[in-house]
């Protein structure tokens, strides 16, 4: 897996999914609402691809924001 993320980019994903995960334990109602895992879900997928570097999203539109790759 080749990575297509500059830093920024990564940097600002793990903003991202902090925001998102803290917007999902505020939601929190009883057994979980859908708004409360569509945000724990998104804040996943932007956690998982700040991490590993890769966004298949931008391999499929052909976006690299990595400069040095």
């Amino acid at each position: 897996m080749t990575v297509n993320m500059g830093k920024l980019d990564r940097g600002l994903r793990l903003a991202v999914a902090a925001a998102l995960f803290i917007l999902a334990a505020a939601t929190t109602v009883g057994d979980g609402t859908w708004l409360e895992w569509l945000f724990y879900g998104l804040g996943a997928v932007a956690l998982l691809t700040a991490l590993v570097g890769n966004c298949p999203l931008y391999r499929v539109l052909g976006i690299k924001t990595c400069t040095a790759c």
